[in-house]
């Protein structure tokens, strides 16, 4: 049977588009679905800031009128720019297990980005690098978090059957949170501390953070620390905001560390937050009638025993001299006092080795893996 592709040009196509991976997914005990709402924000020129400088087209594969696939064909002309490519990024795909399908979204996309004179194709990624990137190839049978992509076991067989290579990986670990400060850690922390003379600085509430300009002052370090990482691009003044607004109402303060240092700079920064997989699970993408409900109640009262340490960035001046010591020698205690087991870590690039070595004092598993792939067009 033939397979149609057909450009989302109408609401009700985005919302099949979106509404896809839920249906895919939606007997899956690993997979996390993502809000409707946030996706709905994601694709819509208007409000989500990285459409300034990114051009993008979405489709959707059908066969006899019904979905059977979804992919965004994306330019980042900033990130383009920024590391001398001519690439165009394939995001948000999902298909089901059938070969002329998943070509059939690669091909439109490989097509796309020929016709505005692009050479390459890698993906999965996002607009951004803040967005959900790289394709599960290990873990399969793990949870999966909020930040990140859950896709069945078939999909990078088929992205290697089609002649793709691996351009990155990332590594995801889940660390075990010690009953006590490690000794070790705690006497690094103080070294650093005094030799670099730095301190750490708690937030008290969203008025002081929004109102001191360190919510700003915190991206603005993000996107010193993560420039040289794989596809970065800079965050615009408007991104910045965007995340501000998005990220500074869910946060519980406690879990936030901030390190600076004696002239009140921020040198590096970790933000925290308990696991909304579950949650998320159980509102099954929608806030209403009582999705909001159940990501409240993970938030505020009735916890899960893992987090997610959504953010650690270090200024590059600061880089490689243990100052993460103190990000972690004042958030462990938090942990232990809110019931905390374990952390999970955001995708980290397996060849980061400063980010790697933040976990030698701690007992890790690294329990996922995922992929970009890319060919010449």
């Amino acid at each position: 049977m033939s397979i149609e592709i057909r450009k989302v040009a109408s609401k009700r196509d985005l919302k099949t588009f979106i509404r896809f991976n839920y249906e895919l997914y939606k007997d899956n005990p690993y997979s996390v679905p993502d809000l409707y709402e946030d996706m709905l924000g994601t694709f819509d020129k208007r409000k989500n800031a990285a459409l300034e400088f990114c051009e993008a087209d979405y489709f959707l594969a059908l066969r006899e009128g019904r979905p059977v696939g979804r992919v965004a064909a994306i330019i980042n002309h900033r990130a383009n720019e920024t590391w001398k490519k001519k690439e165009v990024r394939f995001g948000w795909i999902d298909f089901i297990d059938d070969e002329a399908v998943s070509r059939a979204l690669i091909d439109t996309v490989r097509e796309w980005g020929k016709q505005r004179g692009m050479d390459t194709i890698a993906g999965p990624l996002g607009f951004t690098d803040l967005d959900a990137e790289g394709m599960l190839v290990e873990g399969f049978d793990e949870l999966s978090t909020m930040a990140t992509i859950y896709n069945y076991p078939y999909y990078p067989r088929h992205m290697e059957r089609m002649g793709m290579e691996k351009a990155a990986d990332w590594v995801e670990m889940k660390i075990t949170i010690p009953d006590e400060i490690p000794e070790k850690h705690r006497r690094i922390s103080e070294i650093i501390a005094r030799k670099y003379d730095l301190h750490v600085r708690k937030i008290k509430n969203k008025r002081e953070i929004r109102e001191s300009g360190v919510a700003t002052r915190i991206f603005e370090l993000i996107n010193d620390a993560y420039a040289p990482l794989f596809g970065f691009s800079r965050m615009t003044e408007r991104q910045i905001q965007q995340y501000v607004d998005t990220y500074v109402p869910l946060l519980d303060f406690r879990m936030v560390s901030i390190v600076e240092n004696a002239q009140g700079e921020i040198v590096a920064v970790g933000i925290s937050m308990a696991s909304l997989s579950r949650a998320l699970q159980k509102a099954k993408g929608k806030l209403f009638p009582l999705g909001w409900w159940h990501l409240l109640k993970a938030l505020k009262w009735k916890r899960p025993k893992v987090l997610d340490l959504l953010l650690v960035g270090v200024r590059p001046d600061y880089q490689g001299k243990g100052v993460n010591a103190l990000l972690f020698t004042d958030l462990i205690p938090v942990y232990q006092h809110l019931g905390f087991e374990y952390a999970e870590t955001n995708p980290e690039l397996e060849l980061n080795e400063k980010v790697q070595n933040q976990w030698q004092y701690f007992e890790t598993r690294q329990h996922k893996r995922r992929r970009c792939y890319k060919q010449p067009l």
